[in-house]
């Protein structure tokens, strides 16, 4: 079963690695989706693909790469829509 997961991410998670090593970790499991820094400095993903990928996604996000230290994350389960070819890294998140 395909799912969609939208997330954000707080604490030190800009500056550390983590939106590559989501890509790593996405691209790794065959998910699609992307993942930004935001403005206020969080990050923000959203992915698609077999639910047991994207929830081991998520438990790496947790955690995140070594020098990052997550603080809270949010987890929106939607409707997969299966409108992305690949998983990348998209421009920061500006107003």
């Amino acid at each position: 079963m395909k799912v969609r997961a939208h997330i954000l991410v707080s604490g030190r998670v800009q500056g550390v690695f983590f939106r590559m090593e989501t890509l790593d970790e996405a691209i790794k499991r065959n998910l699609t989706g992307w993942v930004r820094n935001t403005f206020d400095g969080r990050v923000e993903a959203i992915f698609e693909g077999k639910r047991e990928d994207v929830e081991k996604l998520i438990e790496f996000c947790k955690r995140g790469p070594p020098a990052a230290r997550v603080m809270k994350m949010h987890v929106e389960w939607q409707e997969y829509t299966g409108e992305f070819e690949n998983f990348r890294i998209r421009r920061t998140n500006i107003l």
